[in-house]
C-alpha cells in the first residue's frame, strides 16, 4: 500500500520527532574548489606552440609601453627599448624568470579571517559583473549609475556568500572622478569585510586607497605590504599596448605587495586575430608582458594571470559573449595558465540588452566555459548586460541562483554509511512505500537540499494563485528584501572615525584627479 512504512520505521520516526525543529541549512561558499574535470580545446603540442609564439612576439614584435618608468625597468632587466617609438622588446629569458618568480599560490586577506581565501590552480572564486557605467532594474529603468546604485550593489555582493571578492560593479557617475575613489573605498570599508577592489588610476589615487584600507583594518605599513589585502584589474590595450595608468598600476600594486589581476580584453576579429588560437596567443603575450613588469618591480609580487577573450558580431562589430568561441577561448586560456602553473582569471557575461533568456543562456554558457577551463577567478559571473555597459539588479539575483548551485556541486557529494542509510532509510520502508517519514529524511529534510532564493518549485495551480509571477519580477522582490534587511558587519568606531577624517582632509585638499 502506497505510503505505508514498516513497524521499525514507525518506531524510529518517533525518535526523530525533534527533526521538525531542526535549524535551517548552513552553508559555506567562501573557500571553494573546482570539482569538474578540465577540458582541453587544443592538443598539448599546439598549446606549447602558442606559448612559444607569444614569447617570439614579445621578443621580435615587442609591446608599446607608454610609461617611462616601466620602460626603464624593462631596460634595466636587459630588454631592448626604443625610446623614440616607446617599443619594448622583451627577451624570453626575462619573461621566463618573471614567470618563475610569480607566486603559484596567493593568500588573500579580507577584513575578517573567515573570508580569507587562497588563489591557486584548483581554487574557485566568483565576482559579480564589474565596471559598468549604467545600472538597470524593473522599477527604476536603465540609468547612469549613481552612488546609491554603487552602495546597493555593494550590499548585494556582501549578502551572497558565493561572491568572495568585491568588484566595481558600477561606476557612480554622480561622484566626481577626483573624489570617487574616496567614496568607493570608504563604502567598501564600512559595508563589507570581503576582499576589496581598487582602480588603478594613478599613484595618488592608489596610495590614498592603500592608506584608507590600512586605517580601516588597523594595519601597519609592514603588515600591509606583507600580504595581499586588495586587488586591481589591469587591462592591456590590445593589440600590444600598455598605457600609462595600467603600467603604473602594475608597478604601484607590485611595489606595495598587493595583487594585480592582468586581463587583456581581446575581441576576435577586432583587437585580436579572428581565430581562437591567434587571439589567445596575442592575449597570452600581453599578459606575459604585464606579468613581467610586476616581477621586475618586485620579485614575488602577487599577480594573477588572466584573459577575457570573445568574438565580435561580424555584421555589426559589436562584442558578443557566451558564444562557442568565447567558450573555446576560455579553455585555451586555461591550458596556457596550467602551462605556466599560475592562478588565473576568466569571465562570463552577456551582450543581451535586458535580463531575458538570451542573457541567461550567454552567461551560463560563458560560466561553464570558465568552469571547464579551471579558472581560479570568474569575473562578470552575475548581473552583466550589454557587454559590460550595464549591470542589472534582477540579473544579478538570477545569476546568483546559478552560482549558488555551482557552489553546491563544489561541496562534493558524500556516500558514507549515514548517506547510504541502510538502517535509517532502506530497511525502514516496505516495498511500494515512501521515504518521507524515514529516520534519515526526518533528520535531514531541513538541511539536505539547496534552498533557492529565486526559483519557484510550486505547481501551476499554486503558482497561478500566487500571482503568476515570473523569475524576473520575483528577482525584484528578492533584491529589495535583501537591501531592506541589510546589516553591515561591525566596524571599529575609532578606525572609522580616523578614516572619515582622512577623507575629509584629502577632499579639502582637492582630492586626487585620475592620471592618464
Amino acid at each position: 500500500m502506497i505510503g505505508q512504512t514498516s513497524e521499525r520505521g514507525r518506531r524510529r520516526r518517533g525518535r526523530s520527532a525533534e527533526a521538525a525543529s531542526a535549524p535551517s541549512r548552513d552553508v559555506n561558499y567562501r573557500q571553494l574548489k573546482n570539482p569538474f574535470p578540465l577540458m582541453e580545446v587544443f592538443p598539448a603540442d599546439q598549446i606549447a606552440d602558442m606559448h612559444e609564439t607569444a614569447l617570439r612576439t614579445l621578443q621580435e614584435l615587442g609591446v608599446k609601453c607608454l610609461l617611462p618608468e616601466a620602460r626603464r625597468l624593462f631596460a634595466k632587466a636587459g630588454a631592448r627599448v626604443d625610446e623614440d617609438t616607446e617599443m619594448v622588446f622583451i627577451g624570453r629569458d626575462i619573461v621566463e624568470a618573471a614567470v618563475a618568480s610569480a607566486p603559484k599560490s596567493i593568500a588573500c586577506h579580507a577584513g575578517a579571517r573567515h573570508r580569507d581565501f587562497t588563489l591557486e590552480l584548483g581554487s574557485l572564486v566568483f565576482q559579480p559583473g564589474a565596471g559598468a557605467p549604467n545600472a538597470t532594474d524593473l522599477e527604476r529603468g536603465r540609468r547612469p549609475a549613481t552612488e546609491q546604485d554603487y552602495l546597493e550593489f555593494l550590499k548585494l555582493t556582501h549578502h551572497f556568500d558565493v561572491f568572495q571578492m568585491i568588484s566595481p560593479q558600477v561606476e557612480p557617475q554622480d561622484v566626481p572622478t577626483h573624489l570617487r575613489h574616496y567614496f568607493t573605498t570608504k563604502a567598501q570599508m564600512e559595508l563589507t569585510d570581503k576582499f576589496p577592489f581598487f582602480f588603478s588610476r594613478g599613484t595618488p589615487q592608489v596610495m590614498d586607497c592603500f592608506e584608507m584600507l590600512s586605517i580601516a583594518r588597523g594595519l601597519s605599513d609592514d603588515e600591509f605590504q606583507a600580504g595581499a589585502h586588495c586587488y586591481t584589474i589591469i587591462n592591456t590595450n590590445s593589440p600590444r599596448t600598455l598605457d600609462i595608468p595600467m603600467a603604473q598600476g602594475l608597478i604601484d600594486f607590485a611595489r606595495n605587495g598587493q595583487m594585480s589581476i592582468i586581463t587583456p580584453f581581446t575581441l576576435m576579429g577586432a583587437m585580436a586575430p579572428i581565430t581562437v588560437a591567434g587571439a589567445i596567443t596575442l592575449s597570452h603575450a600581453e599578459a606575459l608582458a604585464a606579468l613581467t613588469l610586476t616581477q621586475l618591480t618586485k620579485p614575488g609580487a602577487p599577480v594573477c594571470y588572466g584573459t577575457f577573450t570573445s568574438n565580435v558580431d561580424m555584421k555589426s562589430g559589436a562584442p558578443a559573449f557566451g558564444t562557442p568561441s568565447h567558450f573555446q577561448a576560455s579553455l585555451a586560456a586555461g591550458q596556457l595558465a596550467r602551462h605556466l602553473g599560475l592562478p588565473w582569471r576568466s569571465a562570463a557575461g552577456s551582450a543581451s540588452n535586458i535580463n531575458d533568456v538570451q542573457a541567461a543562456n550567454e552567461n551560463q554558457f560563458g560560466l561553464w566555459g570558465c568552469l571547464m577551463a579551471g579558472a581560479t577567478v570568474i569575473i562578470h559571473s552575475a548581473g552583466w548586460l550589454e557587454g559590460g555597459l550595464t549591470v542589472s539588479f534582477e540579473k544579478m539575483i538570477c545569476d546568483t541562483e546559478v552560482l549558488n548551485m555551482v557552489a553546491e556541486l563544489c561541496a562534493g557529494a558524500q556516500a558514507g554509511t549515514a548517506e547510504i542509510g541502510f538502517d535509517t532509510a532502506l530497511s525502514e520502508v516496505e516495498p511500494s512505500g515512501h521515504f518521507f517519514a524515514s529516520s534519515q529524511t526526518m533528520e535531514r529534510y531541513n538541511t539536505e537540499f539547496y534552498e533557492p532564493h529565486l526559483h519557484d518549485y510550486a505547481n501551476f495551480g499554486t503558482w497561478t494563485e500566487r500571482g503568476s509571477m515570473d523569475a524576473n519580477h520575483r528577482a525584484t522582490a528578492v533584491w529589495k528584501s535583501i537591501l531592506s534587511d541589510f546589516k553591515a558587519p561591525s566596524c571599529d568606531s575609532d578606525r572609522m572615525g580616523t578614516l572619515h577624517e582622512f577623507v575629509a582632509r584629502r577632499t579639502a585638499a582637492g582630492g586626487a584627479p585620475p592620471e592618464s
